[in-house]
């Protein structure tokens, strides 16, 4: 039996004119407060105004970064694809010490598997990402956001772009009226 194509729901929310895309990695400290304000930008902003989008920016640094990036847009591709890659995100960042290393480099992430990692993240989002985790064809999907990122010079997470242009004057810890001010602008 033949598994259906592999289709992985866009991560974004809100349906205005002005996009907002913010580049993250799931275990930054600075990308979770980021993705933290998100749900507060859109209700100032208005849905109507803005379409925010997720970009997923795997940093080497964070060692199971490239694990926690595959279990994002893993639940992506299932039925309720990007509330399930938003459960996935909201868990990483919620319990992001115990995806994360002491240091980058040390702690009791030592020890611990990417079988285990994905397993936690399951257990703190309810959903379930063993099989299409195991998906050959997810690598075209998170190669895509890797070259997209490259494709606007994106290095470092997080990293905000507004209507195409990267905003280098915009960081997580703005107050999010200043996010606002550069997409209404």
């Amino acid at each position: 039996m033949s598994q259906q194509p592999l289709h992985a729901a866009p991560l974004s929310w809100g349906h205005g004119p002005r996009t907002f895309e913010i580049f993250i990695e799931p275990t930054c400290p600075f990308s979770v407060r980021a993705f933290n304000k998100l749900e507060a930008l859109l209700e100032a902003v208005g849905e109507e105004n803005v379409t925010v989008k997720i970009r997923l920016q795997s940093q080497p640094w964070h060692l199971f970064s490239g694990v926690i990036v595959r279990c994002v847009l893993a639940a992506s591709t299932l039925p309720d694809g990007k509330n399930a890659a938003h459960k996935v995100l909201r868990a990483v960042a919620e319990h992001r010490e115990e995806f994360e290393f002491t240091d980058h480099c040390s702690g009791p992430n030592m020890d611990a598997t990417p079988q285990q990692i994905i397993e936690r993240i399951e257990n703190y989002s309810g959903v379930q990402l063993v099989d299409a985790f195991a998906r050959p064809e997810l690598q075209t999907e998170i190669k895509w956001h890797c070259k997209y990122a490259r494709q606007n010079g994106i290095h470092v997470s997080p990293t905000f772009m507004v209507n195409g242009l990267v905003q280098a004057d915009l960081g997580s810890g703005d107050e999010i009226s200043v996010w606002a001010q550069h997409i209404l602008a």
